[in-house]
């Protein structure tokens, strides 16, 4: 796997698992919709987290839960940018989770370092648009869109399938000039797959691994949790925090995750024992 990832003017060691720390800028994410809409909340959220530990803060201005609805490029402008310049501000390294060029590229203007784009780099001028920069990108798998995606999802094999898709997405990210060292890739755990699809892709962790990339996941109080414990997402906690430790057991290389003190001290034991 490649030591480091680089985004922007941040390096990033490998070495060990990063986190992720999520910041819904949003009304209706399946978690904490509506708690960090408004721009101080958000930014106080975000500033704890890195406090708490998170290498990196993903802001995201347009829920991409199943069934979400279509938001403007002006209205996700208007939600992600003035945290985004906030945090940058401060020097935090910051990621836009959004699948729209239009505010990949605002995003960049204001200081964010990463593209977490779910589409995987697919609509029209996203690519062109990471490869005129130096930003780190991570392109995910999804089978349909979060109108569409978790109506009856099918695969003949989803760990060869989702890793065929990632491939070829990393190698028309390296066609068009982004250095591999600056590709993460997500297999998009519940994102157009079922219960036994993402339980399937966890386990077949260990062979996207092997692709050579830095593996992200993201299970963060996920539906795949309740089911396992019976418990509503705010409640997922201790859930979260053993399938972010898995997933590294497994090889991530960074975990996308809503809870990062539990998560870094989780980490930090792991790591303890395992030396």
């Amino acid at each position: 796997m490649n030591k480091q990832l680089r985004c922007g003017p941040f390096t990033f060691d490998l070495s060990r698992p990063l986190i992720m720390g999520i910041v819904n800028v949003t009304p209706d994410s399946f978690s904490d919709g509506g708690r960090f809409l408004a721009r101080d909340a958000a930014i106080a959220h975000a500033i704890a987290m890195r406090e708490q530990g998170a290498d990196i803060l993903d802001i995201g201005g347009e829920s991409t839960r199943p069934g979400a609805e279509d938001v403007s490029v002006d209205e996700e402008l208007s939600r992600v940018v003035p945290v985004i310049e906030a945090l940058v501000a401060s020097n935090l390294p910051v990621s836009i989770d959004t699948q729209k060029p239009a505010v990949m590229r605002a995003a960049v203007a204001a200081g964010a370092c990463l593209f977490n784009d779910v589409n995987a780099l697919q609509a029209q001028g996203a690519m062109e648009l990471a490869a005129g920069g130096d930003v780190g990108i991570c392109l995910m798998h999804r089978q349909g869109t979060a109108r569409t995606m978790q109506m009856e999802p099918h695969y003949e094999d989803v760990v060869a399938e989702v890793k065929s898709f990632l491939l070829a997405r990393a190698q028309a990210a390296i066609t068009a000039g982004i250095d591999r060292s600056r590709i993460v890739l997500d297999p998009g755990y519940g994102f157009g797959k079922n219960r036994a699809h993402n339980v399937a892709l966890i386990n077949g962790l260990p062979l996207l691994v092997a692709s050579g990339f830095p593996i992200l996941v993201g299970l963060s109080r996920k539906s795949l949790l309740g089911h396992f414990t019976g418990r509503a997402p705010e409640d997922r906690l201790a859930a979260s925090v053993a399938a972010a430790i898995i997933a590294v057991q497994k090889g991530a290389a960074i975990v996308r995750v809503h809870d990062v003190a539990a998560t870094k001290d989780a980490l930090a034991v792991l790591t303890a024992l395992e030396d």
